[in-house]
């Protein structure tokens, strides 16, 4: 099933979890004058056509000490060398995120660094490196004013 039609339950039940991933199924039944059974139901057909895809602990990483964040657009040499650059920069422990891009860049990836000397030597040591990386530009994000999931 491509597209699954989502319904107002099944909205508010994304919308809550999304919200608070450990709200019971309990709390949402009778918010919604349901069943605890149809919600569970209604949950289980939704990760079953991946629409859920697990839950997730969300992390804050300035209270880890990571103070840099940062997003690199990177030109391959060609875009034949996508496959083996992507398996490299997998090993690149500070890319949180990397996307397959059209435009100027190939690849646009997102960095969270301890520091602009870590940032530095991530560039030049571990991406520039890279035989299939021909260039890179470097945005420094100076905050975050909006993050969050797509609505249901």
């Amino acid at each position: 099933m491509k597209n699954y039609k989502l319904d107002n339950l099944d909205k508010f039940i994304l919308e809550t979890l999304l919200n608070d991933a450990r709200v019971s199924y309990a709390t949402m039944a009778t918010t919604q004058k349901v069943s605890t059974a149809t919600v569970h139901v209604r949950v289980e057909k939704m990760r079953k056509l991946g629409i859920i895809k697990g839950t997730r602990l969300a992390i804050d990483p300035k209270k880890l000490g990571y103070d840099v964040c940062c997003f690199i657009g990177i030109t391959l040499t060609t875009a034949g060398d996508y496959p083996l650059a992507i398996e490299k920069l997998a090993h690149v422990d500070a890319i949180t995120e990397a996307h397959y891009t059209t435009g100027h860049y190939n690849i646009f990836a997102k960095l969270m660094t301890r520091s602009i000397e870590d940032l530095q030597d991530i560039l030049i040591n571990r991406i520039q490196v890279i035989k299939e990386v021909q260039a890179t530009d470097t945005w420094i994000s100076l905050q975050q004013p909006i993050a969050r999931q797509v609505k249901p």
